[in-house]
């Protein structure tokens, strides 16, 4: 196999950038907005071990409304791109075009297994510019092909790399194909697809078996005539440890899944739910739709589900001819690559077997998938396609007839596709833009009158979108989420009485309930809005109240975690509801929610002014969406309207705090501590302001020490104190402290590392024979170097746990791992401890014993 020359990868890259340079300009569109504008898996504040638990979409896969799809190093690549640019598309897109352009340079390594130079770069440019990769590369979602397809790839070129020149088996390249299999299933699911190949790889290439002698073989072998060949017996093991690795890889995915398959609507997939013979008849008809795609990619569409591809009902349905005709050139050419043993015959079933494999998950035989067709998962198959339509054009060259006409049809080719590819990527700008494109398309998908509806709606162009959502329940009248979004435009136009025409109509399309069956299976979660918003329009006419709380409740029969419908009950008018569904609101964490919440909070203050909670939790919501002269304004707001309110005046000292103005937390935290004198919290946050930013030690010291007459228990405080001891220079005192700070918290890093640090930093003061007295527990005065400043306390807000330690007081992080070294524990307070934590564990497993015993009583098991 050639290598790769330095004008071949710039000629590719060049070509890569020449097609896709405009998609930097694209943004969130589609399914980019679920999977990251609304993916909290992405926010740095969330744990990275989420990533393992959650979906594509960032919703846990044990929960039933998870879509399955465990792509965590894809959503990966997603955060990193948000440590560095936050929700800024271009560098998403940009890294898509990067990601597409090691593809195209690994796919041009894996051609020239099969094929000539000329022609395994024709092959490579073909795959680089065909137009129906634009979903894969210009859609940010599509990142999940593409790193999974560098990991295929990468597989499929370690294993060729496992027969030796004796015909014996090299097991290292095997072993990086299993683990880069693994990785490329952890991108995108259908990753672990190139075991097939491998594995076709391995009987018709690198063994060059052919049909006709694979059957006569086993002919001999079950006549007795023969014994296993040698390289048939390779074969075999090679083929069972694969095989072995691939079922190990499946039994892994299946327990991520929890052992269930998502759950679609028929509005995801219609042939998905059809009865026999109409599914299999649908489904074996969109594989020569998706043939096409590849061969003719003038017509591309974002969305093909619904009513895009109609259903096969009949076997006279003339579309029948097509899918027997697209098995019949496929099996002749299945043949061909079996039955012989050239190199045309290897080109030709590897190519195949690229095409069709990776296509396999999608295909809908096996299993429903939550899409009719869907352009991005052509990505991997399309290689195949590439493939064979080089080799076929190697062939025409040959020909002295032909040389010319085919370099001119070949030239044209990429020409036209890249132009297309040029074009297409715009289509992806905007929402308007992409789905507006679908629309020349297919007239006949609902969904995509909705979403144009929608992006109009986004701009409060409310007329027009009226008039796409009309025109969608035209096309599926049955659709109810289209009824929903024509009663939610009319009331936005105020016009209730269609409105809630419109609301009734969809209303009336959802299904019933069946007892012993759960609900959320057979619907759309999101479908169930349709009589919060019903409830919600008649509620304003006082007469209809109790039809409407019917509303509600008949929506949480059908689904009893239906936050909305409990939030959504309560009476706007009535001050209690308005108050605590607010509340509710703002506990969920939803930041939906929050614009809601502020209103009703809003409305709240107006009807009851002298509520000083009122103005609080507008403040804390302010607070959550970083409006912090907002935040301020509403707490002194409450302060002002009740003297000492506990937590508006601690968080109105944290909110100084966290934004840089400690010196003005500190009165208000005089005024705290005045009327709660023992407020934890308060003293510890008091604490850290007077130690980094007023110097004032002796304060700080009063602070901790007041903590520990009080509970003298708390590590936090306890801590601290020790922190104090070693600015002071008492390092006897600090070690003391600090050993006993670890008896209550044994199991705290931070607390063993610092006090490692401290006895290291005795120890080097003893081997320079400068001694401390602990008769006075003074520190020597030759102790030298920079203090060791208390960590800025994080004192969270009231309802949160409580704030991070402080910071070693180390003088440098490379000073404080060379003290590490010289320290020397002492034994008999490492057996004390010991001990002590011993009794510690034991209380704390009696204390979760009763705990569990309360829940057992409380949940009425």
């Amino acid at each position: 196999m050639a290598e790769m020359t330095w004008k071949e990868v710039v000629l590719v890259v060049g070509v890569v950038v020449a097609c896709y340079w405009n998609s930097l300009f694209c943004g969130f569109v589609f399914d980019d907005v679920s999977a990251i504008l609304d993916n909290k898996d992405l926010r740095p504040s969330t744990p990275l071990k989420n990533l393992f638990h959650n979906d594509f979409w960032g919703t846990p896969m044990t929960e039933e409304r998870s879509h399955k799809s465990y792509r965590p190093l894809t959503v990966l690549t997603f955060r990193i791109n948000y440590v560095f640019s936050e929700l800024s598309a271009k560098s998403y897109h940009l890294l898509n075009l990067v990601l597409h352009a090691v593809v195209c340079l690994i796919f041009l390594q894996v051609c020239r297994l099969f094929l000539d130079q000329k022609s395994s770069l024709v092959a490579a440019l073909l795959f680089a510019v065909h137009p129906v990769h634009t979903e894969a590369v210009t859609g940010v979602v599509g990142r999940a092909e593409l790193l999974s397809s560098i990991f295929l790839l990468a597989a499929f070129l370690s294993y060729t790399k496992s027969k030796g020149p004796d015909n014996s088996i090299v097991w290292t390249p095997i072993a990086l194909t299993v683990i880069l299999v693994a990785v490329a299933t952890l991108c995108k699911e259908q990753g672990i697809t190139v075991i097939g190949i491998c594995c076709v790889y391995e009987v018709f290439v690198a063994q060059g078996f052919t049909l006709p002698h694979l059957w006569d073989t086993v002919l001999r072998i079950l006549r007795g005539k023969d014994g296993l060949p040698y390289s048939l017996l390779q074969t075999l093991f090679k083929l069972i440890v694969l095989m072995f690795s691939t079922l190990l890889l499946v039994i892994v995915r299946v327990q991520v899944i929890q052992s269930q398959l998502p759950v679609f609507t028929r509005f995801d997939n219609p042939a998905a739910v059809s009865q026999t013979p109409v599914r299999q008849l649908t489904f074996n008809y969109l594989l020569p739709v998706n043939a096409w795609l590849l061969l003719n990619p003038s017509e591309l569409c974002c969305d093909w589900t619904m009513g895009t591809i109609p259903l096969v009902e009949s076997l006279l349905d003339i579309r029948n001819l097509v899918t027997v005709t697209f098995y019949s050139v496929l099996g002749l050419m299945v043949h061909h690559g079996v039955r012989y043993s050239v190199d045309s015959s290897k080109t030709v079933i590897m190519a195949l077997s690229l095409i069709v494999l990776p296509f396999i998950p999608a295909s809908n035989l096996f299993f429903p998938v939550g899409f009719v067709i869907a352009e991005r998962v052509l990505y991997v198959p399309s290689m195949g396609f590439c493939i064979l339509v080089a080799h076929g054009w190697r062939k025409t060259t040959k020909s002295r007839n032909l040389k010319k006409l085919s370099w001119i049809g070949m030239a044209i080719l990429l020409s036209t596709h890249a132009v297309k590819t040029i074009n297409r990527n715009w289509d992806w700008e905007s929402e308007y833009t992409l789905f507006m494109s679908a629309l020349k398309v297919n007239r006949n998908n609902a969904k995509l009158w909705n979403n144009v509806g929608h992006a109009l709606e986004n701009q409060n162009n409310y007329e027009r979108a009226l008039k796409y959502f009309l025109q969608a329940t035209r096309v599926q009248p049955d659709d109810i989420g289209a009824h929903m979004n024509v009663g939610r435009t009319y009331k936005n136009l105020n016009q209730t009485k269609e409105a809630e025409d419109a609301y009734m109509i969809a209303k009336s399309l959802m299904p019933q309930i069946i007892p012993g069956k759960k609900y959320a299976t057979r619907v759309a979660p999101n479908h169930l809005n349709v009589y919060i918003n019903l409830a919600n329009l008649i509620r304003a006419n006082e007469s209809r109240l109790e039809e409407a709380d019917q509303l509600y409740r008949q929506a949480i029969s059908m689904r009893p975690d239906f936050k909305q419908a409990y939030i959504s009950r309560m009476p706007g008018k009535h001050k209690l509801a308005l108050f605590n569904s607010a509340l509710l609101m703002q506990e969920s964490g939803d930041a939906r929610l929050r614009p809601e919440a502020k209103q009703r909070f809003l409305t709240y203050v107006e009807q009851d002014p002298d509520d000083a909670n009122g103005y609080f939790n507008l403040g804390m919501l302010a607070m959550d969406d970083n409006k912090n002269e907002e935040a301020e304004r509403w707490m002194k707001k409450a302060i002002k309207m009740q003297l000492g309110f506990r937590s508006a005046l601690f968080n109105l000292a944290l909110l100084y705090s966290q934004t840089g103005r400690e010196l003005d937390a500190l009165p208000v935290l005089n005024e705290l501590l005045i009327h709660y004198p023992e407020h934890v919290k308060g003293l510890i946050l008091k604490g850290d302001i007077l130690m980094n930013h007023k110097k004032d030690t002796k304060g700080a010291k009063e602070c901790f020490e007041r903590i520990l007459q009080m509970d003298p228990n708390n590590v936090q405080g306890k801590h601290n104190l020790c922190v104090v001891y070693f600015e002071e220079r008492d390092l006897v005192k600090a070690e003391r402290c600090l050993v006993e700070t670890l008896v209550l918290a044994p199991h705290e890093e931070y607390i063993h590392r610092h006090l490692n640090i401290v006895r290291g930093k005795i120890a080097a003061l003893s081997a320079a024979s400068q001694q401390v007295s602990p008769a006075d527990g003074a520190s020597s005065s030759a102790v030298e170097g920079k203090k060791a400043p208390l960590e800025k306390g994080k004192s969270d807000k009231n309802t949160q746990k409580p704030s991070s330690p402080a910071k070693k007081p180390s003088e440098s992080e490379e000073q404080s791992k060379k003290l590490l070294e010289e320290s020397q524990p002492d034994k008999r307070t490492k057996t004390k401890s010991t001990k002590e934590m011993k009794e510690i564990e034991k209380k704390r497993a009696a204390a979760l014993k009763r705990l569990e015993e309360i829940e057992r009583i409380l949940s009425g098991d």
